[in-house]
């Protein structure tokens, strides 16, 4: 299939994505390059629900939020604790991207505390949260990249496309006039010869698009970054109104198992469930070696129910989940490494936005070349 590591698997009814993902269609190069409408976006709710030893707290965005949302809505934050989020969310949602680009580079944690982030705020929304979005619990990923990332969850409600993320490969892979060759190892390439498990193709020029670790086997030179791992596990339920129904993450904020998040998907997109059931997804930081009974208890837990009926149908540990975006950070690496180009979220940003941005570049270079 083609996608890398966006792909979906269908099980007995089921849709389930290679570990938790989502796209945020306020990513600039996606409204360029992609058909929004024909994915058919399925939103998530505008927040999120910490979970606390004082019982789940409601976090919702007032600009996207329903009066009743707002009303179900108490802080733990406390008021400072919410001021200081909000003024740095906020500064991130308006600011140019070029601008977060330059911005003096730092760990996030230390931007937080230059900040002035407060204890509560980062250790029950900021720090749970980001730790399944950059799969960095320390949060030790570049304050240009978080920066980048807050901004687009500010300016967007992230979603899934109706029928699973592969759904957006699928779709770009669609509209080639190209051949893909599936099922078929690449052994070796130069500037105009690729070698592979099939036989070798001759051509004008080569674009490298793969994971960085191919990458760097197959180009000298390439950098092959720190990789961050993620494991998701998905269970098949019957209930039909944990949290009200709504599509909210829940976020672990005190650490009592090895739920980093968990949402129940299928309340956002019923297509990714049969009629009659749901699906709940639940991630962990890295690839933790517990047992799923260990995360049927935790999921008890964050959602207050027992849970030792639901039965689990997918687990995906994904120890290259996503690569790290170091300090000092840019989102322009380089492509280009004698002649062979070379695209990919490693040479951008971690992201689907930076996978598209990537290809854009690199497809630029050969055109440019070819003239």
């Amino acid at each position: 299939r083609v996608g890398g590591r966006i792909q979906t698997d269908e099980v007995d009814g089921f849709r389930l994505d290679r570990g938790f993902q989502l796209y945020n269609p306020a990513y600039p190069e996606g409204a360029r390059l992609l058909n929004l409408a024909a994915l058919e976006l399925q939103s998530f709710f505008p927040g999120a629900v910490l979970s606390t030893q004082d019982g789940p707290r409601w976090l919702v965005d007032p600009r996207r939020a329903t009066r009743s949302s707002l009303r179900n809505a108490r802080t733990p934050l406390g008021a400072l604790g919410t001021l200081q989020t909000l003024r740095y969310l906020t500064g991130c949602a308006v600011t140019d991207p070029r601008e977060v680009e330059q911005r003096p580079d730092m760990t996030t944690r230390e931007a937080f505390a230059e900040a002035h982030i407060g204890k509560k705020p980062l250790q029950l929304l900021l720090q749970p949260f980001l730790s399944g979005v950059l799969a960095d619990p320390d949060l030790d990923t570049s304050r240009r990249y978080t920066d980048l990332v807050l901004r687009s969850m500010a300016r967007g409600t992230p979603a899934v496309p109706a029928m699973g993320m592969q759904a957006i490969p699928d779709q770009l892979a669609h509209g080639l006039r190209s051949r893909i060759f599936r099922g078929v190892r690449a052994e070796a390439v130069t500037t105009t010869r690729i070698e592979t498990s099939a036989g070798a193709i001759d051509c004008d020029a080569v674009i490298v698009a793969t994971d960085p670790s191919t990458a760097a086997r197959l180009v000298p030179g390439v950098p092959e970054p720190t990789m961050r791992g993620l494991s998701t596990w998905y269970f098949s339920i019957e209930e039909d109104d944990l949290y009200g129904g709504k599509p909210v993450l829940v976020l672990a904020s005190e650490r009592r198992g090895p739920v980093t998040n968990t949402v129940v998907m299928s309340y956002a997109a019923p297509t990714y469930a049969p009629a009659g059931r749901h699906l709940v997804q639940a991630t962990a930081v890295g690839v933790p070696d517990v047992e799923v009974n260990d995360v049927r208890r935790h999921l008890a837990d964050l959602y207050g129910i027992p849970t030792g009926h639901w039965e689990p149908i997918g687990h995906y540990p994904i120890p290259y989940a996503l690569p790290a975006a170091r300090v000092p950070f840019t989102t322009r690496g380089q492509q280009d490494f004698d002649g062979i180009v070379v695209a990919g979220d490693h040479r951008d940003t971690p992201s689907i936005q930076g996978a598209l941005v990537s290809g854009r570049r690199a497809a630029r270079t050969v055109c440019r070349r070819l003239r």
